[in-house]
């Protein structure tokens, strides 16, 4: 299998040739491994292996697009996203100018992606032997994946960026059933490809499950408007879902009714609400140097202070 950096090489030389106003490459390498039980059967497991990556030329203002699942042949891939792009290309290219950077920024660890899937199947085994112990259960979800990628981003200005990351997820539910009520209780944990973040977790899986069967006699709420406190996590889930997506960029470029509402200078909350995009925190699974595009992490205030003041 040819490496990406290998592939890079050969693209670079292309590029040279392509004939086009500017073009791109992202390649990505990776390896993975899944386990999933649904109830007391297993329903998944194994591990894969994955190359590929995709180009982007611009030729008088036209975009041509190509992925693939293989580095093979990339002079015919470069061919055929520069016709694309030469086939709709009616205008003038107009790019904003950007530093050419050349970095490497890898961990070379590759987490627990390599460690036996012997050991990642009795993980999942004994969380839910836990589940299944308590009373009342009707069944459970027990999910494991883990993956390591390595990537690379490269373009026609001189721009070669490699990057590498290491993750590894468990999700966990508990399904609770009597006299016709359903209840059900998630935990869902990851980190950065440690899995020994995810191996002590017997206890918290034991109150999830006791959780589930709680509810079933829980006292039901009435409808109408509550003051609430929510945790870190949950409070985080509402932001991104309820006003992370109204403020993308190109969301509220194409379509009006946001544009009335995600006025630039609108007060939304109090002094005290902050809500900030950033992947430049170290150590954390969202955080990365360089996007997809290679471009650099930022910090970017959506609300500063209880007023809108930028957008995603």
């Amino acid at each position: 299998m040819i490496s990406i950096e290998t592939a890079a090489t050969e693209l670079a030389v292309l590029f040279k040739k392509s004939g086009a106003d500017y073009i791109e490459a992202r390649l990505e390498e990776g390896r993975s491994s899944n386990i999933s039980y649904r109830g007391r059967e297993l329903e998944s497991v194994g591990r894969s292996i994955v190359s590929g990556g995709n180009l982007r030329a611009l030729v008088k203002g036209g975009w041509g697009f190509v992925s693939f699942d293989s580095l093979d042949d990339l002079p015919s891939k470069v061919q055929t996203v520069v016709s694309q792009a030469r086939f709709v290309g009616k205008e003038k290219s107009n790019l904003a100018p950007i530093p050419v950077t050349h970095e490497s920024v890898l961990r070379n660890d590759t987490g627990s992606v390599d460690l036996p899937l012997a050991r990642k199947k009795a993980l999942c085994d004994r969380y839910n032997d836990i589940i299944w112990q308590t009373p009342s259960i009707q069944t459970s979800n027990v999910g494991f994946g883990d993956g390591f990628r390595k990537t690379l981003f490269m373009n026609s200005e001189g721009t070669r960026i490699i990057q590498d990351r290491a993750d590894c997820t468990l999700r966990v539910n508990a399904i609770a059933a009597k006299d016709g009520e359903v209840e059900q209780v998630g935990l869902s944990m990851g980190s950065t490809g440690d899995i020994s973040q995810l191996e002590n977790l017997d206890v918290q899986v034991k109150d999830m499950a006791q959780h589930a069967v709680g509810l079933l006699s829980a006292p039901r709420a009435k409808g109408g408007e509550y003051t609430v406190v929510l945790d870190p996590i949950l409070a985080g889930v509402f932001v991104h879902e309820a006003f992370g997506h109204l403020s993308e960029s190109d969301f509220v470029y194409e379509n009006d009714r946001m544009k009335d509402i995600m006025v630039l200078g609108k007060v939304f909350g109090s002094k005290e609400l902050n809500i900030v995009d950033t992947a430049t925190l170290p150590g954390l699974r969202g955080s990365f140097k360089y996007d997809d595009e290679g471009t650099p992490a930022v910090k970017t205030y959506i609300i500063k202070e209880g007023t809108l003041v930028g957008r995603l």
